[in-house]
């Protein structure tokens, strides 16, 4: 029986699709299946295929993580974090609103999961606090009430026939009152710590969206773009990313940070927000973030090496190329194409990690000293920022096993002819309006995120999306873009994303909580996102019509 080249491909991409969502074997270990079956089935030369595990993008994604390693290996994160909390303050709506924007803030350049398993404890040690002094100050209160009420017992003549009230009566009174304070405070924290916790776990998420670096779906669409359209200029860099994607994730921090207010908080502007003196409570919680503080000591060396080495990264991210004018990378290397790109940048600045000493040479310490042969001391060098060891036990290697196996469908899909078949499949849909398409598009993959891996999610769905929009002579990134972000936005199950399994064991949170808060959310999300391409995305990248890029790389006439 004769099987065409297109279904033996299909097949690959479905058997793929359903080992991503069941995870019957590791993600990663499916990913390397093009790897046999693409040269088995006569779709792609085996040389070919391993070539896409190793691509520019994914050359981006390590450079990336070798600078997140660096700053967590020295907790510079965690000083960034106690610094601005600490001008923040600890009043409720600021508090969240503070712990939302430094994880957010955070999870741009570090990974989700790390930014939420650091931020969670701080979260729980405050609210404790809080609640702790709350509790001692209602116990003194009461304390008092019962002493004044024992002297005024003493001079109290009550009328005749009135029941005289006995001191045992006004302890009972008092304890009765006391355990309803109680209640209502252990009822108030409750939800504090469930909102505080969802705070977190989904500013990391939304955080995540506003680098090209920041999450693994953003790299995907950049790689996808790169091997689906050879001939796009390099419109997806870092800085056209960022200038896309960052103010969209303003408007879905504030919007979000609204929407958990109004759940576990409610809207009382004066208790929220602390107009008036502070109270004691406050004063102890603040000094608990304090002290966390001055347990990391006065900067370091390493620290500020580090700093330095990370700002000019991004400033070098930046000014590479950054569209209204031209950058540095295009005066002095890429006059004749493309040679000097993100990732060789992200390369260049991690690899002075390993160059730069983690302390000044004229600082010497007693365990860098060794004896020499006639009992003299001898210095050794000081250690690097960062050492393979380190990069070894932290780097998630299976992410760039899985970036790889996507590059190596989308090329397997081209070869083939399977994303050409697509594409003439659903040309019906020239009939439908645009903003209709983008919409329909993005709830479907924010709900398909929610029970699968966003990298899954993205490596699958952006190749037959690339396909559909030449198909219609749509520009490809009006619809790849508002997908590549949704994925991102998995906010309703403890299971779609680490951050959120890491706040559902904090935050004595039910499922019913994350579905109910999570599922708005997606709806903001999906919203702001499909806003942001019609206004300032179609500004950036020219959404409303149909690039050369495009047209040239399938062959097809608009």
């Amino acid at each position: 029986v004769y099987i065409s080249i297109e279904a033996k491909c299909g097949f690959v991409i479905i058997l793929m699709a359903v080992y991503w969502c069941t995870e019957c074997i590791p993600l990663a270990v499916t990913a390397l299946l093009p790897v046999i079956l693409f040269p088995m089935m006569g779709i792609m030369q085996s040389g070919k295929v391993c070539v896409q595990y190793l691509t520019d993008s994914n050359m981006l994604f390590i450079g990336g993580l070798l600078v997140a390693i660096a700053v967590e290996h020295w907790n510079l994160h965690k000083r960034i974090a106690l610094r601005v909390l600490l001008v923040v303050g600890v009043r409720p709506a600021l508090l969240m609103s503070g712990f939302m924007g430094v994880t957010a803030f955070l999870s741009m350049w570090i990974s989700n999961t790390a930014t939420t398993a650091m931020m969670l404890p701080i979260a729980q040690a405050v609210l404790a606090q809080l609640s702790a002094t709350e509790a001692s100050h209602d116990e003194r209160e009461f304390q008092g009430q019962g002493k004044e009420n024992q002297a005024f017992e003493l001079e109290i003549k009550l009328p005749k026939g009135e029941p005289f009230t006995t001191k045992l009566d006004l302890e009972r009174d008092l304890d009765t009152t006391l355990e309803r304070r109680r209640k209502e405070r252990e009822m108030k924290y409750n939800l504090l710590t469930k909102g505080m916790s969802l705070s977190v776990c989904y500013s990391a998420s939304i955080g995540g969206t506003a680098t090209l670096t920041g999450t693994t779906p953003n790299l995907i669409l950049k790689g996808q773009m790169d091997k689906l359209f050879p001939d796009n200029g390099d419109v997806i860099n870092f800085a056209s990313w960022f200038g896309f994607a960052f103010p969209n994730m303003i408007l879905m921090l504030i919007l979000s940070w609204l929407w958990l207010q109004f759940m576990y908080m409610g809207f009382n502007m004066k208790k929220s927000f602390g107009c008036g003196k502070k109270n004691e409570g406050d004063e102890e919680a603040y000094a608990v973030m304090k002290e966390e503080y001055k347990k990391l000591g006065s900067v370091s060396f390493a620290e500020g090496a580090v700093l330095t080495v990370f700002v000019l990264l991004v400033v070098m991210w930046f000014t590479r190329e950054p569209g209204f004018m031209p950058g540095w990378a295009t005066i002095l290397f890429n006059i004749d194409g493309q040679f000097v790109t993100d990732g060789t940048v992200a390369i260049f600045m991690s690899m002075l990690f390993f160059v730069i000493p983690s302390r000044p040479f004229w600082y010497t310490e007693e365990e860098d000293a060794e004896e020499g042969n006639e009992g003299t001391k001898k210095h050794k060098a000081p250690p690097a920022l960062l050492e393979w060891s380190v990069v070894h036990e932290r780097m998630p290697w299976n992410i760039i096993l899985l970036l790889g196996g996507g590059f190596a469908l989308a090329s397997g899909s081209e070869e083939s002819g399977l994303s050409l078949w697509l594409g003439e499949s659903l040309a019906p849909l020239k009939s439908i309006p645009p903003f209709a398409i983008s919409l329909l598009l993005s709830l479907l993959v924010g709900t398909f995120t929610e029970c699968s891996s966003n990298t899954a999610t993205t490596t699958l769905f952006l190749p037959i999306l690339a396909s559909m929009a030449t198909a219609i002579s749509l520009n490809p990134l009006y619809v790849m873009l508002p997908c590549t972000i949704c994925a991102s936005l998995a906010f309703m199950l403890p299971v779609a994303t680490p951050p959120n399994a890491i706040a559902f064991s904090y935050g004595n949170l039910k499922v019913m909580d994350m579905v109910k808060a999570g599922f708005v959310l997606n709806m903001i999300g999906i919203l702001t996102i499909n806003m942001a391409v019609n206004t300032w995305g179609d500004a950036m990248f020219h959404l409303s019509t149909f690039p050369d890029w495009a047209n040239v790389t399938h062959g097809i006439k608009p």
